[in-house]
């Protein structure tokens, strides 16, 4: 896999799966303050990473490179060149906040008041988001995508026949569904 800096440098081959772009030094000190892939989603949604071909084989090759085993295997011998390395980097300082979108509920873990602070922040986002992804029937249940030219649109109707000949309200003139999903 190819890494682009935020100096303009570079490193890896440019024929792997995909290039992971560091927009800045902060995209380093997410994943260096917030291991894994909380770090990595940190700075994915604040801006300071971008993936450039298969997001999902980049994912995986960097999944395969960084598990801790691996990381332990190269040894505590690594450690002064890490440190070497963060330093020259500015990598070294106080934690970032966690990106604006990230939800910070409040209050005693599962309680009903926090759980119901992370559900709004997840789901009161506005019909205009649901529809990106629902399309305009807004049915929250998946789509039945036959292959890889049906649009969203078209899928969903797809299910929705499906379910109806399934059910049988095909032959049922006046019967209805109601679709109310689960998530």
């Amino acid at each position: 896999m190819r890494f682009v800096f935020w100096d303009g440098s570079a490193s890896g081959p440019s024929n792997g799966p995909g290039t992971l772009k560091v927009c800045s030094v902060d995209g380093v000190r997410r994943i260096v303050w917030a291991q894994w892939e909380l770090g990595v989603s940190r700075a994915f949604v604040a801006g300071d990473l971008e993936v450039e071909g298969d997001m999902f084989a980049v994912l995986r090759a960097l999944h395969d490179a960084l598990t801790p085993r691996d990381l332990r295997r190269q040894g505590i011998g690594m450690l002064p060149k890490l440190l070497g390395a963060a330093r020259r980097l500015g990598l070294l300082g106080r934690r970032l906040q966690a990106p604006a979108e990230e939800a910070r509920s409040v209050g005693r873990w599962h309680s009903p008041k926090r759980d119901a602070q992370a559900i709004s922040h997840h789901y009161d986002v506005g019909n205009d988001f649901y529809r990106l992804i629902l399309g305009p029937s807004m049915t929250y249940s998946c789509a039945r995508f036959v292959n890889d030219t049906v649009t969203l649109e078209d899928a969903q109707k797809a299910k929705h026949e499906l379910v109806c000949r399934k059910l049988g309200l095909d032959t049922r003139p006046r019967a209805r569904l109601l679709d109310v999903g689960c998530g």
